[in-house]
């Protein structure tokens, strides 16, 4: 059986992380892997984390499953923070899942269900991980213009035009905030336009929200789902909380459905469940224990937010340090756009030659699309990013 096997393409950013660790130089910078790195380059446990972990090993008396949508007290903590009052609880169903990517796995295979022969609209580019599970499920895809490589900003005309072509049926996955890999994100107003064009299609959205928190603050990140949940019958949104909460791997994430009554969101609900049943039974149930814990103590919360701004303001700064060096060097504003996007990552919009010229030459480890992560910087690595930049001609 297992000589039938052919092989698989390495993952692009894993290959990344090993070519990073065998180069020797102590001077190399490492904006690959998508995880946020305090100015030590250390990825720290959130001190409500340590917390509530304390107080989970201390009070804790059993190891028992929860339920196949795990602990229901974690589905309405998650529904808070993610949909506050946008949409009647009696209306969205939800289930715990192995971190986000288990949630728009969970997505894609309702749909499957649901819906087969629906097509599921990508921006490009979006996420690997999306177009990957997509494929191995062997459903329908099409992508929709988003990032202009010469503003490094949204090709909002080129999107619209491009969703003209969605059917009825169809599912346009649409980035929460702070788009992975670009950073570039539409505006309330360019959201407001996306949301009407898929009402007249008739087309039902996929939202992934992955760094909640991570843009421009806990609720301004979470405006657009919140506008999106409320303008359809259905919707799926696809939540994360390794990115705000660092529970990187404790794997916790949620997939809501918001159903059009109380009816529909009973039969979503059971449907959540047997999907959770067919691919891992329970889901994890620590870091979502962790997350619940935290989301309903008061004192936790407010520590937890407080860190989350820390955060959320130290790549901002890193973000304005970038622009402002690269302005310096060059007398140019063309840089502009990296204090203006939003999240861990930013896609500088270069060619992989380029990108790899920067890895060999001044060990500078970025994708080969040119998404670089910008909390693996720090104020004296921003200098030598900038530099290296300008001496590549990008």
């Amino acid at each position: 059986m297992l000589e039938n096997l052919t092989a698989l393409p390495a993952d692009k950013i894993l290959a990344l992380m090993a070519k990073y660790k065998e180069d020797p130089r102590t001077d190399k910078v490492d904006l690959g892997v998508g995880v946020y790195k305090d100015a030590s380059g250390n990825t720290p446990v959130m001190r409500a984390v340590k917390e509530a972990e304390r107080r989970i090993l201390a009070d804790q008396t059993s190891k028992a499953y929860t339920g196949l949508a795990g602990d229901p007290a974690f589905g309405t903590a998650m529904r808070e923070l993610v949909l506050a009052d946008s949409v009647p609880a009696e209306r969205v169903a939800a289930v715990a899942t192995p971190g986000g990517t288990g949630a728009i796995r969970q997505a894609l295979e309702l749909i499957k269900m649901a819906a087969p022969d629906a097509t599921v609209w990508l921006s490009n580019p979006t996420w690997p991980n999306h177009p990957s599970i997509i494929k191995y499920l062997g459903m329908k895809m099409a992508e929709y213009r988003y990032f202009d490589e010469e503003t490094r900003g949204v090709d909002f005309d080129g999107l619209m035009a491009d969703l003209d072509g969605i059917a009825a049926g169809d599912v346009v996955l649409l980035h929460g905030c702070c788009h992975n890999p670009t950073g570039a994100n539409l505006t309330l107003d360019q959201m407001d336009q996306v949301i009407a064009k898929l009402q007249a299609k008739g087309a039902v959205p996929l939202v992934d929200i992955a760094y909640q928190g991570f843009g421009d603050g806990l609720d301004a990140d979470a405006v657009a789902t919140r506008r999106i949940a409320s303008s359809f019958d259905n919707v799926l949104i696809a939540a994360s909380c390794s990115k705000n909460f660092g529970v990187y791997r404790e794997r916790t994430g949620i997939l809501m459905a918001v159903a059009k009554d109380a009816d529909q969101k009973a039969l979503a609900q059971q449907t959540l469940a047997y999907l959770n049943r067919q691919n891992y039974s329970f889901p994890p149930d620590h870091g979502a224990r962790v997350v619940t814990t935290i989301l309903t103590d008061p004192e936790l919360r407010a520590d937890w937010e407080a860190e989350l701004e820390e955060t959320r303001n130290g790549m901002l700064a890193l973000r304005q340090q970038l622009a402002d060096e690269l302005k310096r060097l060059t007398n140019s504003d063309r840089f502009n756009f990296l204090a203006d996007h939003r999240g861990m990552f930013s896609r500088l919009g270069t060619s992989p030659e380029k990108v790899e010229q920067l890895r060999a030459e001044h060990g500078i480890y970025m994708v080969g699309d040119s998404r670089m992560n910008i909390a693996g910087l720090n104020a004296k690595t921003v200098p030598i990013l900038a530099k290296a930049i300008v001496d590549a001609g990008i």
